[in-house]
């Protein structure tokens, strides 16, 4: 599901092609994924910033293309900067200037391993205890596409034997072949082992736990995954009552995967998921405009709470 109506066309220049609505300082132009976490986030933050007197466009892009709009001036914020899986990304662009990393956007988040809550409370509960209970398993480990950041790290532990994995297996389908085939097993409760992340749906719908790695295949702190808000550098260095705005919109990974699961699976509309966040979350939202100013200079909540 995409809400093309919101969405402007866009071909970028760099690629050869012409821009269809040229990124300008009155319009702040959103570079969003088909991530169903993501298009909501922005939808939010378009619906709060438009009662303070901005114009907002998003242009529904591959992460690619965005990293090289932000790049080449026609995509000015991004809120999906999930690290450290776009760090050859985002590195070279932020120590160029390009653009400039506004912080975490989503507390919670990580990616790692991930088993049913029965096999948890059975004793499987970090990586070490896999390869005791290999043939459990059939010596396989389910993900979701070959060529992920997710399926690298996997075949990288499975080449060096790490947790003794080596002779397991990654059974790489899609997202939703992936989580189809955890939730057979759980209905039948077997045992399965899966990449799990939060924010997302399945935290809501699957009875699940996150494995300990003390060695971090899939990053510090066991998975620990920040969601950065990106703005491109001069676009920021233009604009400090939105970068206020910026480094305090943030949501919990909770909040965001049942985003997710409103847009992704009920099919809602973005805009009315939006609203409803807003709405409930009136103290978080006012929280998010302390000291951010509409463009006539006034105080932004007023302004918002009265779009309300």
């Amino acid at each position: 599901m995409t809400i093309a109506p919101r969405f402007a066309p866009l071909a970028l220049p760099l690629l050869g092609l012409s821009f269809a609505a040229q990124a300008d300082d009155a319009t702040l132009d959103f570079g969003v994924p088909a991530w169903p976490g993501i298009t909501v986030k922005t939808e939010i933050a378009e619906q709060l910033l438009a009662p303070l007197g901005y114009e907002t466009r998003t242009h529904e892009l591959g992460l690619q293309v965005i990293y090289q709009g932000l790049d080449g001036g026609d995509i000015d914020a991004f809120l999906g900067g999930w690290m450290p899986a776009q760090q050859n990304l985002f590195a070279p662009r932020e120590e160029s200037g390009a653009i400039r990393s506004l912080g975490n956007n989503v507390e919670g988040a990580r990616m790692t391993l991930a088993v049913p809550e029965y096999l948890y409370d059975d004793g499987i509960q970090s990586f070490a205890d896999l390869d005791a209970n290999r043939e459990r398993f059939d010596g396989e480990i389910h993900g979701f596409g070959a060529g992920s950041a997710a399926s690298e790290v996997l075949h990288g532990a499975i080449d060096e034997d790490t947790w003794g994995l080596g002779d397991w297996q990654l059974v790489d389908t899609s997202v939703v072949g992936m989580l189809g085939a955890a939730r057979a097993a759980i209905s039948r409760e077997e045992p399965i082992v899966w990449v799990g992340w939060t924010p997302h749906w399945m935290n809501l719908d699957l009875p699940m736990r996150y494995l300990d790695d003390s060695k971090n295949l899939f990053g510090e702190n066991n998975g620990k995954t920040d969601v950065l808000t990106v703005l491109r550098g001069d676009y920021a260095e233009a604009h400090p009552n939105l970068v206020t705005f910026f480094e305090q919109f943030s949501f919990s990974a909770e909040e965001q995967s049942w985003m997710i699961q409103a847009f992704g699976q009920q099919e809602r509309d973005a805009d009315e998921i939006a609203s409803q966040w807003i709405n409930d979350h009136r103290e978080r939202v006012q929280a998010m405009l302390e000291g951010v100013a509409t463009h006539g200079g006034e105080p932004a909540w007023p302004a918002v709470q009265e779009s309300l």
